[in-house]
Formats: structure tokens, sequence, C-alpha cells
């Protein structure tokens, strides 16, 4: 019989004049849109006395207290309400202490800034929403900024970029702990991408789509998507649209976000992850059904993305599955 785990203790962190968007992001993901129980166990806590005011108007109320972060894997900061406003003590303090016995942090949107007033990200990488990204590097020259991005993962810390982002980061945890299988499961309930390649700039304008059902490429990104393992040019593909080089890269630019070929490689990439998360072929058929050729090809490109091999991808999922 399969061993069965804990669930896994989320800690939601709200404050006074929270936006119940984003306080609802984590809630909803790791609760309700889960399409079996017991694998989370969420808990909304308050870094403020209560009740707390949110931008819509109600108050909140009936929360737990900050203690709860002693006890959890995962913490997340859904946010922060003012830039120049220095987080509670008491908050950093938790989150220090939290982040020093191994759980899991994460910042969304300006939820980073809470985890750089922790001192938690000096040295590293990380992304906010990109209104704020100018003041977030001028005030935490330490860290490295990447403003062009949806999320960055640093070990157990990870920081999103704004609103609708703090979705990816979220499916991305979730795809770290339960696999491919169950992120998408949840993204469909949650009418999302199951996970979006590209920047912030391709998520102000336009998400990459998981169908562009109705759009004059739809047919080609099925095509390319059910033959992955055949090879592929810019040339071909335009061919195949009916198109010219030049304009299917622009339209698919418009469309995406993102390059034809920046694309075909974050497909390939991504199917190259589910089987080896889900399967236990051999790194050379995957690269031979992802379309990369050869395992050379494979192991190059995912380290380059991912830094790491197609084997540390896999026994690190394995372990991820059962310790968060």
């Amino acid at each position: 019989m399969p061993r069965k785990t804990a669930p896994c203790r989320v800690a939601v962190v709200a404050f006074d004049r929270i936006s119940p968007f984003h306080l609802s992001v984590p809630c909803v993901v790791f609760g309700e849109a889960m399409p079996e129980p017991g694998h989370f166990s969420v808990q909304v806590c308050s870094a403020d006395p209560q009740p707390l005011r949110s931008t819509a108007g109600f108050d909140i109320s009936g929360l737990a207290s900050l203690r709860a972060l002693q006890t959890a894997d995962a913490i997340i900061i859904p946010s922060w309400r003012d830039v120049h406003e220095a987080p509670p003590a008491a908050l950093l303090r938790a989150l220090r202490s939290a982040h020093a016995r191994g759980a899991h942090i994460v910042g969304l949107c300006l939820g980073a800034y809470v985890l750089a007033a922790a001192g938690l990200l000096n040295g590293l990488r990380a992304t906010t929403h990109w209104s704020a990204a100018a003041d977030f590097a001028t005030r935490f020259p330490a860290i490295d900024l990447d403003p062009d991005v949806l999320y960055v993962q640093q070990g157990r810390l990870l920081t999103s970029a704004g609103t609708a982002a703090g979705i990816d980061c979220c499916l991305h945890l979730l795809r770290e702990r339960l696999g491919a299988e169950m992120a998408n499961r949840v993204a469909r309930r949650l009418v999302v991408p199951p996970h979006r390649q590209g920047g912030q700039a391709q998520f102000i304008e336009q998400p990459l789509p998981q169908t562009a059902s109705g759009h004059r490429l739809a047919a080609l990104i099925d095509h390319v998507r059910a033959h992955l393992d055949e090879p592929h040019s810019l040339d071909s593909l335009a061919q195949h649209a009916a198109m010219s080089r030049r304009s299917l890269t622009r339209h698919f630019k418009a469309l995406t976000g993102t390059s034809v070929l920046d694309w075909l490689l974050a497909e390939r990439l991504s199917l190259a992850q589910r089987l080896l998360e889900q399967t236990q072929q051999p790194i050379e058929h995957i690269a031979t059904l992802a379309g990369f050729g050869t395992a050379l090809s494979l192991r190059q490109h995912f380290r380059q993305r991912f830094g790491v091999t197609p084997r540390e991808w896999r026994v690190g999922f394995q372990v991820q599955c059962s310790d968060l």
C-alpha cells in the first residue's frame, strides 16, 4: 500500500488593508480548487490586531495568530499593503525562524517586500510587481531583482510578480508537491493555464494560451503540441500556417507574448518534465519523444532552464512529492 503522508500545512498571512483577491489566491489554489481533499491544510493567520480591514470595505476576524507559523510547512505572504511601511517586527522574526527550520516562504506580488525586509532574499534572485521594481531594486540592492519573470524560486524561497502571477506561483508550488497532472486539474478548475512561459510583459498583455481556440494560429499550436517529437523550424511552421516567417513571428508574439522558437522549446521542456515525473522511460527515449533528438541536447537545455539534469529532476521530484 502507498505510504500516506500528512497534509502540507500552509499558513497564509493576512494583514490590515489586505486585498481580498490577494488573500484568496493561496486559499483557493490549496483549498477549494483541490479535486481531492487531504493534501493541504490551510490556515489564515493575522499579522495585525483583529478585526482586519480589507480594501473592499469589509472586516475580517476569527483568524489564527502568528503562532501558526511555528508549525507551518509553507508560509505565504499574499502581498503587502504599502511598500513604504515596514512589516511588523514579530512577523519578520517568525519568517526568519520558519526559514531556519526549513519551511517554504512565499512572497506573492508585493509580499516580496516582506521577505526582503526579513533579510531572507539577500544575495538571491527575486521578483515583484513590475510597477514596484525600480523602488525594490533601490531599496534592496543586495537582492538580484528580475522584473521580467512571473515567479522566481530560490531553494525554499519563492517570489512572484503581481496579481494573477500569484496563481502561477502557487500552481508551481502545487506542481512540485503533487506533480503536473494534479496542478493541471487545479488549473482547469480555476480556468487558467497550468503553466505559463514568459515574463511579466506577457502576463500584462496576454497570457500564453493553453489553447488558442478561435485564433488563426489554433491549428498550428494544436498540431505542434501533438507532434513535438517531429522536427520543427520557423520555416516549416510558417509553411504549415500558410504565413510568411515575418507574419508568423508577428502574430505569434502578439498572441503569446513570446517567440515561436522560445515557445516550442518551452513546450518540449514541459513534456520532458511530465515524462520524467510520470514515467520510468529512459532519458534517451524521453529526449526523442520531446523532440530534442539526443539525450545530450535534452540535458543541455534542461540544465540551462532549470539548473539541474533530467535525472536530478526525476529524483528531486520524487523527494518533493513526499516532503514539501
